[in-house]
């Protein structure tokens, strides 16, 4: 089976392609709440979350991304919300994330 395209990947879920952040990026590197709905979390370095709320949502679903939710997610790891669900909210510990809308 040969690897599909970066197209075939995003056209499967009628959405552009997340990894390319073609709709932007904002750099999380506090612990205050960011109110910013995205596609994708991008870690830029050791991270602990604080909270990850989806769209619409005032619970934290961390739990549902990360199994150890008080250990540090390592820099590189790419986390994607559920069934085409979107994330809204996000606090961190410590570290930093790109938020890829």
């Amino acid at each position: 089976m040969a690897t599909p395209s970066v197209f075939e990947m995003s056209n499967k879920n009628g959405s552009d392609s997340v990894i390319t952040g073609s709709k932007g990026t904002f750099i999380v590197n506090n612990t205050a709440e960011k109110t910013l709905q995205c596609r994708a979390i991008v870690v830029l370095e050791d991270t602990v979350f604080s909270s990850i709320k989806e769209l619409g949502a005032a619970t934290d679903v961390k739990a549902n991304y990360i199994a150890a939710v008080g250990t540090a997610i390592k820099a590189g790891a790419i986390i994607t919300p559920n069934d085409g669900k979107v994330f809204q909210k996000i606090a961190l510990t410590s570290g930093s994330v790109a938020l890829v809308k």
